[in-house]
Parts: C-alpha cells; structure tokens; sequence
C-alpha cells in the first residue's frame, strides 16, 4: 500500500536551510561545532600565514600594484567558481552524486571564441555580450537536461558536455587565438581607482549581488533547502529539478561572463582555457571553509578566490615551477574533500 508523503509547509523547509546555512546541519553536536570551528579558524590562519610568508619571501607582493593584479586575475576564476558554488548548492556538496558543473571552464573558452569571433566579423561589443551570455545560457541549459531530464549523474553529465564544448572551440578557433580589440574591452582591462583594476571591482560587485539573492532572500533559503533536504523539499511543493535545473542555468551565464571578462583581460580568445578548471574547483570547494559552519557561500567563495589568486601570485614571484602549483591545488582538494567528508559522518555516526 503506498502512503502519500506528509505536506510540510515551505516556511518550514526556509527554517531547516537556514539552520543549514547557520549551522551546517540542523541540531549538530557539540564535538563537530567545535571540529568546525577548529577547520574553519585553521583555513583562515593559513590565509594570512600565507599572506605573511609572501611578504617576508616575495619581492613586491604586499605593494598595492600587486594586490591590484592579484585581484583582477582572480576575477575569472571567482566569476567562474561563484557559478560551480550556486550549482553546489542546490545540488549538495556530495562531489560525485551532488551538485558539480565541470563545463565551467570549456563554458568560457567559447563564449570568449563567440565574443571574439563576433568583434572580428565586424560586430558591436552589445551583440558579441549577447553572443557570450547567450552561448553561456545555451551550455547552462544543456547540463540542466541532462541532469533532471535524462537522469544523468552531474559528474558524468557535465564532463561529457565539457568535451563537446572544447571541441566546439576548437572548430570556431581552428586552434588558434582570435583576438579582440574594442574601446569596451579596454575600459574592462583599464586600471580603476585607486590603483586597483576595473576587472576587481567588477569581481566585488558581482559577488555583492550574487550574495545578497543566495544568502538573504527567500529564493536563496529554498535553493539551500533544495540541496540538503531534497526529500523533505519535493514533500512541501517545492519544485526540486527547476531549482537544480536554474542553478545549472544561472552556472551557465557565469561562465558566459567569465567569457567577456577573458576576452578583455587577455586581448582575445584562449586556447588554455580547459587549464581554468582545476583553480575554479579548487575556489569553490575551499570556499566551504571560508564560511562560517563550513556551507558553501558565495562570500566565502570569494576568499577563497582571494585565497588561490594569492597562493598563484606568491609562486610566480618566486619562480616556483607551475608544476607545484597543480599539485598544491590538488592537494587543498583533496584535504577540504576529506575534512567535510570526516565531519559528516562523525555527524551521522
């Protein structure tokens, strides 16, 4: 005999995300409050470790030039790592059946080939936005199917639409960089006040507004609400695959973004563009630890972006081999992976 679900309100289900969103999981225990509190004050005391490091060890890396550049080359990949956040979170932090979004990368590559592409047949900068955001939208839609339409894993779904997004670039490229040259690029590439570039505040802005609608507005509580409590959200009505399916879409158009922003910062289009996906990964996963009962955040995603684009800068100054670089990435992945891993069964347990 089957037994229909109980109706839960929605309000109660915004309660429960909230919860979520405060404390990581409603009613946790004493031992993993203090686990977490122990994870998140440790990634804060490597951040400015790092920071002080640099500064002793590194020619130039605390001078406001610098900090200036660090802010605008993280613009990129915060953009690109707030969209995977928004996925995260409407589709849970499992990394291998919850929210992901590999295409990021392969995602700007061709809005950016579509942006130039568009400038270089004669087009304005308003259409060629459009080309990009629309290609973005188009990519975003398309990991939205085939995740709640045709049941696919994200993982799977978005690796499989990464590989045909790269080679699509590689046709309208020929493997080549298509480069771009319009007053609007160069005002996006200019330096702003206070020495600091236009690409950084155009980063601040938009993690502000992202922010404002993920963390405080109802829509924001039902997308958490979505991503750890599933079950109890399609019992209150909540429409479950429209969420996830928005937060691939609303990924999409980030990595449309991405795309204008890349063209500006470098002249073109990008051949290397696949190379984004680790640092992007890398940005959204520790950006856990950022926040403060160890949810994913868009304000702590943007430390995290702060975070990486320092640890890159650090190593550059110092001539330390790119190689590194990967691998140091690799490991914060897989060290968040395990400590968020740990944390929930000993909840669980």
């Amino acid at each position: 005999m089957l037994v229909d679900a109980p109706y839960i309100p929605a309000s109660v289900i915004e309660i429960e995300a909230q919860k979520a969103f405060e404390t990581g999981k409603p009613g946790p225990a004493f031992g993993r409050q203090l686990a977490t509190i122990a994870l998140r004050g440790g990634a804060l005391a490597v951040f400015i470790g790092v920071l002080v490091v640099f500064s002793v060890t590194a020619p130039f890396f605390l001078t406001v030039g610098n900090i200036g550049n660090v802010l605008g080359q993280s613009a990129i990949a915060g953009v690109l790592a707030i969209g995977l956040t928004i996925v995260i979170i409407a589709g849970g932090s499992n990394v291998v059946t919850g929210g992901i979004d590999l295409s990021l990368a392969a995602n700007m590559g061709l809005s950016a080939a579509v942006y130039a592409s568009l400038v270089q047949a004669g087009h304005g900068d308003g259409l060629a936005i459009l080309g990009a955001l629309g290609t973005g939208l188009a990519i975003g839609a398309v990991n939205a199917a085939a995740v709640t339409l045709a049941g696919i894993v994200p993982l799977l779904a978005t690796l499989a639409v990464m590989n045909v997004v790269a080679g699509l670039e590689l046709v309208l490229t020929q493997n080549t960089v298509v480069p771009a040259s319009t007053d609007f690029l160069a005002a996006l590439s200019a330096g702003g006040p206070f020495g600091i570039p236009v690409l950084a505040y155009i980063l601040l802005g938009f993690t502000l507004v992202v922010a404002a609608i993920v963390q405080y507005t109802p829509l924001g509580l039902r997308l958490y609400a979505v991503g750890a409590f599933p079950d109890a959200a399609r019992a209150a009505g909540l429409p479950v695959k429209s969420f996830v399916a928005g937060s691939f879409l609303a990924s999409g158009l980030c990595g449309g973004l991405a795309g204008v922003l890349s063209v500006s910062y470098l002249s073109g289009s990008t051949t290397g563009a696949g190379d984004m996906l680790l640092p992007v990964v890398v940005t959204a996963l520790l950006g856990t630890v950022f926040s403060r009962r160890l949810v994913p955040t868009i304000t702590g995603t943007l430390l995290s972006a702060l975070f990486v684009g320092f640890l890159i800068n650090g190593f550059q100054l110092l001539n330390i081999s790119s190689t590194l670089v990967s691998g140091v990435q690799g490991l914060l992945i897989l060290l968040v992976v395990s400590a968020t891993t740990l944390l929930g069964r000993k909840e669980n347990a």
